[in-house]
């Protein structure tokens, strides 16, 4: 069938694209525009593209600056530990709700774990604060077992380690629910047959359940992937403080300090055009070993 055949009958649906892609044409690929001042000295009040051209000198300048290759080293740190957290853990809940059998106790835990998705970051995080202050929950507890209180807010070595703790508890019970939706596919003749087999529960899910999600997984994987290096800036930026920065401090919050607050635009520019490109690299490399070795892949 052709595109022009395709079009006439099912305009109706096309016509539900229009706004989605204005969208994206307005904020996502017109600002795209802008990345040329990464390589133009921008002056506020002047051009939106720069006065000067100053060619490599931005690019140069990071790649010479001890503190973005610090911030550098904590976002890959920071999203490798959220990566390898968070990514395995719904896969093992959806796994372990679809061999319950009482549906009351399923809804429950679903609506439980999920719920936090919908929170927005400053509640999150205000959550978060409230029980690991000074006089917070997780601290009244200590005490209660004869321990010091810990700062936890105040200690570098302990950020990593909240942020990635409350990114499993806000994203858990969503990335579950796609993987829910993704078993309910499973043809049930498939488990029949591998109990014909003499396979129990643990090969069941080996080699039925675990094949049956794989494209899901796969798909999943690769957007996390290309979203390796955006840490997210809101929950860092309202969790982190001077005395966290060694381990807090981020690219994004660093493009934050260097942008917005120094306003230095052409600079942070380069460094965001940087790990765009990276980004991009990292997504189209895992796509194409992923077709290679599974044979999903998104393209």
């Amino acid at each position: 069938m052709s595109w022009k055949t395709a079009f006439k009958r099912d305009w109706q649906l096309y016509t539900l694209a229009i706004v989605p892609l204005i969208f994206f044409l307005i904020f996502k690929y017109g600002p795209m525009l802008g990345n040329v001042i990464a390589f133009r000295r921008f002056r506020p009040g002047g051009s939106i593209f720069g006065d000067e051209w100053v060619g490599l000198r931005y690019i140069q300048m990071f790649v010479n600056d001890p503190s973005f290759w610090h911030v550098f080293t904590n976002t890959v740190v920071l999203g490798s530990l959220t990566m390898v957290v968070c990514f395995p853990l719904p896969i093992v809940l959806a796994l372990m709700l679809n061999e319950v059998r009482q549906q009351y106790f399923k809804k429950l835990v679903q609506s439980i774990s999920y719920l936090p998705h919908f929170l927005s970051i400053v509640i999150i995080v205000g959550m978060v604060m409230q029980l690991l202050s000074l006089e917070g929950t997780v601290n009244q507890i200590i005490g209660a077992f004869g321990g010091e209180g810990i700062p936890f807010l105040q200690r570098a070595e302990w950020f990593r380690f909240i942020y990635v703790g409350s990114e499993v508890w806000q994203t858990i019970g969503w990335g579950t629910i796609l993987y829910l939706a993704a078993l309910t596919s499973i043809d049930d003749s498939l488990y029949e047959a591998a109990k014909i087999d003499g396979a129990g529960r643990w090969r069941q899910t080996w080699h039925v359940t675990l094949p049956g999600i794989r494209p899901t997984m796969v798909v999943l994987l690769i957007l996390n992937i290309g979203s390796f290096l955006n840490v997210g800036f809101e929950k860092v930026f309202l969790l982190y403080n001077p005395l966290t920065y060694e381990t807090a401090d981020v690219i994004s919050t660093y493009l934050y300090r260097v942008g917005l607050v120094s306003n230095n635009l052409s600079y942070a520019t380069a460094i965001g055009l940087f790990q765009a490109l990276i980004g991009l690299a990292m997504v189209l490399s895992a796509n194409l070993i992923s077709r290679r070795t599974t044979g999903t892949s998104l393209w």
